[in-house]
């Protein structure tokens, strides 16, 4: 018995040296302690991945087979009727190459199966809506979530920065050198996204929006 206790005792010893001496040449060779390594970074605005979303050219229609999905992955809720707490608008105008691209009606509502997003479109006039249940901060990157198409600082849809064809987004004149993604989204907001070369952007950038009262 004692001399198994011994055996036994011998083993944890030589475990306890072998896992001291690893971490030694983990720190003396660079590895990193799992325990002490750095967090790994966020997905970027760049590499969104949701189902349905769209990386064509325009025109893009409002991608309703997968809109619960991406309102669940954005942390949405797929409303049955209209919030009633939060209710404010804003005004989006997408240009391409100089040329004007519609923002559809409905973006966000799924009549067939019966719901609708917090952040929608009613017509094609480009106004947004928020009718929410809850009193929180909406954001640019959540509507195009629901829209089913691809926003990111560099990317719309399938144009992506190339060259002098750039994406360039501003709100009420103003332009937005930060994610256009984060956003986020106030009563009476103009927003505008252009892409293309700095001739093509629109003379004078629309900078103002009256919200219906």
């Amino acid at each position: 018995m004692r001399r198994s206790s011994l055996i036994i005792a011998g083993l944890v010893a030589a475990g306890l040296l072998a896992l001291v001496l690893m971490l030694r040449w983990n720190h003396e060779e660079g590895t990193p302690d799992p325990a002490t390594a750095a967090p790994v970074s966020p997905v970027s605005d760049n590499a969104l991945a949701l189902p349905g979303l769209q990386t064509s050219e325009a025109p893009w229609a409002p991608q309703l087979s997968h809109l619960e999905e991406r309102l669940m992955a954005i942390g949405l809720p797929a409303l049955r009727r209209e919030g009633t707490t939060l209710h404010m608008h804003q005004h989006l105008d997408l240009f391409i190459h100089g040329h004007p691209v519609p923002v559809p009606a409905e973006i966000g509502v799924n009549r067939v199966e019966g719901f609708i997003a917090p952040i929608h479109t009613h017509d094609g006039s480009g106004m947004i809506h928020i009718e929410s249940s809850v009193v929180s901060r909406y954001t640019l990157g959540q509507f195009f979530d629901i829209w089913g198409l691809r926003l990111t600082s560099t990317c719309l849809g399938g144009y992506c920065n190339a060259g002098d064809e750039l994406l360039r987004v501003y709100v009420n004149g103003a332009p937005v050198t930060s994610s256009p993604r984060d956003i986020g989204l106030e009563d009476s907001q103009e927003i505008v996204i252009a892409y293309g070369t700095a001739k093509e952007l629109p003379t004078p950038i629309p900078s103002t929006f009256k919200a219906p009262s």
